[in-house]
């Protein structure tokens, strides 16, 4: 195992999983260009390297002193878990964000095997750093099977064909909005589409809500070295991902221009995913984030993922702090 050195973690940014962007506005052609490797790297990092039986390693996206994405952690647990199942998907998950997770240093899943019933799953994931679990996960997998259906209607909003990509309107503003995140800018693996411009007069809008389209931009469609369970596992890592990309900050919506997004440290709780379907694989998908309360310097936050043509796919409720600092 290498041997790292732990950082001081006085020196994480409070409220950065990675470096701000470089430039504001950002510009948008070298980001658009790093966005396809951001994603073939994060396929490469949820190849986790197996130490032994229920025990695995995973790397970073990206390595400095700055806290670990909880979107990267959730994949490579749900990953770990998947690696020791058969037949049978993820069909919900909940976890505890315990501490800050150190970029520098490669991350261990230690994985509990709690039941192996007849239709019914139950794994029970550890990640730890340095000797101590930041991250605790249990997670269910269900065989197929066939019964009642119903879905409630997605919003209707514009299709992703009618609206610019993130990228694009981060870097046409003229100067940086203080309730703009500092990551805005910033390649992410998944392409994303807002339906409230970042920036606008809309999108400053005192809401409770706030949808976006996304897509992973890369081919995860059948090859000849998966089969169908496969990519359906990898499918559903990749939304693990996804679901922890701004929901936290959906919280601060409601309260645009009371103090300046610098002025206040967010990070995940706990966070709870539901998978209702079958994913479809390398379509866009409606992130549908919304917003129910806040209080005591903790908000909860929500989400729907609809496909395409309406259908709803997964669903994930998420507490996060929200606290003001000096």
């Amino acid at each position: 195992m290498r041997e790292d050195k732990p950082i001081d973690k006085a020196t994480i940014s409070h409220d950065l999983t990675e470096p701000a962007a470089e430039s504001y506005p950002a510009d948008a052609t070298a980001e658009k260009a790093k966005q396809r490797s951001r994603a073939t790297r994060l396929l490469e990092i949820l190849d986790l390297e197996r130490i032994e039986e229920n025990l695995y390693r995973g790397h970073n996206e990206v390595s400095g002193r700055f806290r670990l994405f909880g979107g990267q952690v959730l994949a490579q647990a749900l990953r770990a878990a998947s690696n020791t199942v058969e037949d049978r998907h993820v069909h919900s998950l909940h976890a505890y964000f315990m501490r800050a997770g150190d970029a520098e240093l490669p991350v261990l899943y230690e994985v509990d095997r709690i039941r192996d019933g007849r239709s019914f799953t139950t794994r029970r994931i550890v990640a730890i750093q340095d000797g101590r679990a930041i991250f605790s996960m249990s997670a269910s997998f269900q065989v197929d099977e066939s019964g009642f259906e119903h879905t409630h209607s997605m919003p209707n909003v514009p299709p992703p064909e009618e609206l610019e990509d993130d990228l694009d309107v981060v870097a046409s503003l003229r100067e940086r909005h203080p309730d703009l995140s500092p990551m805005a800018g910033r390649a992410r693996p998944f392409e994303m589409r807002s339906v409230f411009p970042l920036g606008s007069t809309a999108w400053q809008q005192h809401r409770f809500w706030n949808p976006v389209w996304i897509r992973f931009p890369l081919d995860i469609s059948p090859s000849a070295d998966a089969d169908d369970h496969q990519r359906q596992m990898l499918a559903r890592c990749l939304l693990a991902y996804s679901s922890d990309m701004g929901l936290v900050s959906t919280a601060l919506l409601p309260h645009g221009g009371e103090v300046p997004r610098q002025s206040v440290q967010m990070a995940s709780l706990d966070h709870a995913l539901w998978v209702h379907r079958q994913l479809p694989l390398n379509e866009w998908l409606l992130f549908h984030k919304r917003t129910s309360t806040a209080d005591g310097a903790r908000a909860l936050t929500h989400a729907d993922f609809f496909s395409r043509d309406g259908v709803l796919l997964a669903s994930v409720t998420q507490e996060g702090l929200l606290r003001t600092i000096s």
